[in-house]
């Protein structure tokens, strides 16, 4: 049997470049992705390049607090 406590968590990762240039932004909003992690291989933040549909590129998400 496993053991308690919840390894594998579930995070949000949010746009770094539109949290940056939101003050001079054309259209409102942030990119935001959910995906699941394993704390015990990952212990730190997590970053993955994915597309945002606001920048209209490929930019580094990274991971934020809930």
């Amino acid at each position: 049997m496993a053991k308690g406590g919840d390894v594998r968590v579930t995070i949000t990762l949010e746009c770094t470049s539109c949290t940056q240039d939101s003050v001079d932004q054309k259209f409102p909003g942030i990119s935001r992705y959910t995906t699941r992690k394993n704390r015990h291989n990952t212990p730190t933040r997590l970053e993955l390049k994915k597309f945002c549909p606001y920048c209209y590129k490929h930019t580094i998400h990274g991971e934020i607090k809930k």
